[in-house]
């Protein structure tokens, strides 16, 4: 008797999705498929509206990571004027993403998936979640809340507002940054550093307790994406787009961004209204784009650059690459290469803050209508980011394409929800534990689906077995 799972809502992700399992009469897992189930449709409602307005607008994207659109979308406005952004404007820019990757990592670790972790897999799911968290672990709690609330505050300080900020606009940035300023942001440092160095220590003592889940969580060969630069360093604004295999060997390099679609197509499924991009070289013509499968964000960051441009994090990196045997492709260690680009965000955040440059007025280049077509990329904290603007001769937007990092990591997502479902599902039963750890592989690649939409207090989960003829033979509730 063939039966299907579905697992609906996903929980402790931003945004709306299911899981459908499929298994055969036998009772073993045949497929599965992750959904997801919200449209949001930018990219059609900006048709019409001024370049000048995009990054305000596509921000209203995402509510956890606004900065990273807003980034790419002001990087597609720098390119339709042509203008040379005022080298501090470049460095203020770089700030706020560095702020904006720590805000968005301690989310992702503190408060969706360290309960995993520190509580447990199978721990009680009324308190598997931050509240459990902050009862039996208090002060990481804490500081966890803190260690976001200083990301978010660099971002207020410098772009204007924590959320949706309107201080970063095609040319640069809408205001210099006061000496004061600087002042309140390395006050704070030490702390957000040292937050993220136990951080490390804490989840670096777990992994010997995390074998399983380090084989099985979407441990799989695939290429990776990021952006690159010349000396090898990690990069989160600019540079060109690299790809790298399983076994970190370049595959593509030295891609103008704007060049991307000779690289990357997108595909379409029924039952999802996230896109599916591939790398394209090894996709044929209707040929299976699985062929093609990339992963993006901090996990590809990493495997791309060859140091981080900071001591503490190049300590670390070199740690994580002895664990992970070279080249990391378990997608538990997506987590890991979170913390440290945490940790390198605030080694590098005050490299840029001693600068006294930083002070310099100078910070936005303007001009007028100078290009009709543009390509805005920057990586996000869930990975690398594309806008691409078509615009008329009054800068009105006539077409856009946006490629969200999560839709990159959408067929990889696929792919790690299936292997962990092979892995813990018998058929026969399907105890909670075994529906977060499915959930959890979907978590470990913090996906955005929609950072805006949220679910207030418990988030219920109902999952029904059906058999070949559509009865229902089996149903868990949570919630």
């Amino acid at each position: 008797m063939s039966k299907t799972v579905i697992i609906d809502p996903v929980t402790r992700i931003e945004g709306h999705a299911k899981i459908a399992i499929e298994m055969d009469d036998k009772g073993t897992v045949d497929s599965v498929r992750f959904s997801v189930t919200e449209f949001r449709g930018f990219e059609e409602f900006c048709k019409g509206r001024p370049v000048w307005e995009m990054p305000s607008l596509t921000a209203r994207t995402c509510g956890i990571c606004p900065v990273s659109h807003l980034l790419a979308s002001a990087k597609a406005g720098d390119a339709v004027m042509g203008v040379r952004i005022p080298s501090t404007g470049v460095k203020l820019r770089r700030l706020v993403n560095l702020g904006q990757i720590i805000q968005s990592h301690a989310l992702s670790f503190f408060h969706l998936s360290s309960p995993d972790m520190l509580l447990g897999w199978d721990h009680d799911p009324a308190t598997r979640n931050v509240f459990g968290l902050m009862s039996a672990e208090p002060e990481l709690a804490r500081r966890g809340i803190r260690l976001r609330g200083f990301g978010q505050g660099v971002i207020e300080a410098i772009a204007g507002r924590k959320v949706h900020s309107p201080g970063i606009v095609p040319g640069g940035i809408a205001e210099p940054m006061t000496p004061e300023t600087r002042q309140r942001i390395l006050a704070d440092l030490d702390e957000a550093q040292q937050t993220a160095e136990d951080a490390l220590g804490i989840f670096v003592s777990m992994l010997g307790k995390f074998e399983r889940e380090i084989n099985a969580f979407g441990l799989f060969p695939s290429l990776h994406l990021g952006l690159a630069n010349d000396a090898g360093t990690w990069e989160n604004y600019d540079g060109h787009l690299r790809f790298v295999d399983s076994e970190g060997n370049t595959v593509a390099d030295n891609i103008d961004p704007a060049d991307y679609r000779e690289y990357i197509g997108e595909a379409t499924r029924r039952d999802s209204y996230l896109k599916s991009p591939y790398f394209k070289p090894l996709v044929g013509s209707g040929e299976d784009i699985n062929q093609g499968i990339y992963r993006v964000g901090p996990l590809a960051r990493l495997n791309v650059c060859k140091t981080m441009g900071a001591p503490l994090a190049d300590e670390a990196l070199l740690a994580y690459r002895e664990r992970a045997g070279g080249t990391a492709n378990s997608s538990f260690f997506y987590h890991y290469a979170r913390l440290i680009e945490v940790l390198a965000s605030t080694e590098l955040m005050r490299v840029f803050l001693e600068d006294d440059s930083i002070l310099d007025p100078m910070v936005r280049a303007t001009a007028g209508i100078n290009h009709r077509h543009a390509v805005g990329v920057s990586e996000a904290p869930r990975g690398t980011l594309f806008h691409e603007y078509q615009v008329d001769g009054a800068g009105l937007l006539e077409n856009v394409n946006m490629i969200i990092a999560t839709g990159q990591n959408n067929l990889p997502m696929n792919e790690t929800v299936l292997q962990i479902a092979k892995e813990w599902v018998d058929g026969h039963d399907i105890p909670e534990p075994v529906l977060n750890r499915i959930e959890a592989g979907i978590r470990a690649y913090d996906p955005c689906l929609s950072c805006s939409t949220h679910a207030i207090g418990k988030m219920p989960l109902e999952v029904s077995l059906f058999d070949h003829v559509g009865s229902k033979v089996n149903e868990v509730r949570r919630g």
